[in-house]
């Protein structure tokens, strides 16, 4: 039997040295090659002409042309997946969910050239670029607006006075590789009387706040990054912040948000199962699971305590996920009470809550 074919990278970074230490991590991986490195975009564009590479790294910010720019052009002209090197500033941040909308797959942080790589960057990375290569790309959403029906009217966000009634009922969402324009959709066009709303997506610390408030900003629900015990209210949903696991529980009635750095989960902190096991332990048949695209098992085996415990889950299908890994392993557990896709998740969700009486 023939070896698998290695997967072709091509780096495309202003810094000869992240370059450097680019190529030789991903070298050292036994099924991936670096055939090429470009200092700029235009040097990019040559070399995916000439290399035709499976994926390329593109840093976020770079001379002559920017990472943005050329990542549309690229998708409009040869659509092939990209995995953006990310640094950890606010702008970076910014720059790089500007991206992922334009059709980059996934993202990594940069590495710190005044510290030693963590042992952990190098499979992080590779796993990224094997995921990227049978990714499902998407079709770019050029527009900063949310595409369809102009948005409604901004709904005024008052902060909420302490000793409120907490929300009865919980969605958990868990997401990874395509999350982010998942979780987007799926929170986009969510009536302010849904239930509150806790959120894992696999992500960096100092990302997830930036990603929250972008959330914010297009949502009529408020959308925070979670904060330890934070009331869980309705039209209100709560982002796992990286670094942290998101865990929920009733306490005299009150059902709020917690955080952990209990260690990582599936590889993963926070983890998609961390937070559905507590929903399973402390909510039973008042949560409703989500599990969305992402590359992995995270979420399948506490989706699975989850409807044990009688709660009603639904997985995104196949064919809008970017990776199905995550959903797959749910389905196959048989923790999913059903499948849908992604442009349905809100909706479906939402008819389960309409069809149960409300916590007692």
């Amino acid at each position: 039997m023939s070896a698998q074919p290695k997967i072709r990278v091509l780096i495309v970074d202003d810094s000869r040295m992240i370059r450097d230490v680019l190529t030789d991590i991903l070298n050292e991986q036994g099924d991936i090659e670096v055939v090429g490195a470009a200092a700029d975009a235009y040097e990019a564009r040559d070399m995916v002409r000439d290399l035709k590479p499976d994926v390329i790294t593109l840093d976020v910010e770079m001379p002559k042309m920017s990472g943005l720019e050329f990542l549309d052009k690229l998708m409009r002209a040869r659509p092939m997946p990209v995995l953006m090197i990310s640094s950890f500033t606010e702008r970076g941040s910014e720059v790089t969910f500007r991206a992922l909308e334009l059709g980059a797959v996934d993202f990594v942080t940069k590495p710190k050239l005044t510290e030693q790589t963590p042992d952990d960057y190098g499979r992080m990375i590779a796993e990224k670029i094997r995921a990227a290569k049978s990714a499902r790309l998407k079709t770019p959403r050029r527009s900063p607006e949310p595409a369809g029906e102009p948005p409604a009217a901004p709904v005024v966000k008052r902060p909420v006075p302490r000793g409120v009634k907490t929300s009865e009922r919980l969605i958990a969402v868990g997401a990874s590789t395509g999350g982010t324009e998942a979780i987007r959709e799926f929170l986009v066009g969510m009536p302010v009387d849904c239930p509150g709303i806790a959120i894992v997506q696999h992500m960096p610390e100092n990302f997830t706040r930036m990603f929250a408030e972008r959330l914010d900003g297009l949502c009529q629900i408020t959308v925070k990054e979670a904060e330890h015990n934070d009331p869980i209210l309705p039209g209100h949903a709560y982002i796992a912040p990286g670094g942290k696991h998101l865990w929920v529980k009733r306490d005299e009635g009150q059902l709020l948000a917690k955080l952990s750095t209990e260690p990582p989960m599936n590889l993963h902190r926070p983890s998609v199962d961390f937070l559905f096991l507590s929903a399973a332990k402390f909510l039973g048949a008042d949560a409703i699971g989500v599990i969305m695209t992402g590359m992995g098992r995270d979420g399948a085996q506490g989706m699975l305590e989850m409807k044990k415990a009688g709660a009603w889950n639904i997985a995104q299908d196949e064919a809008s996920s970017v990776i199905f890994g995550m959903p797959r392993e749910a389905i196959e557990l048989g923790a999913v009470n059903e499948v849908a896709p992604l442009a349905r998740l809100r909706e479906r969700a939402l008819a389960r809550v309409a069809r149960k009486e409300p916590a007692r």
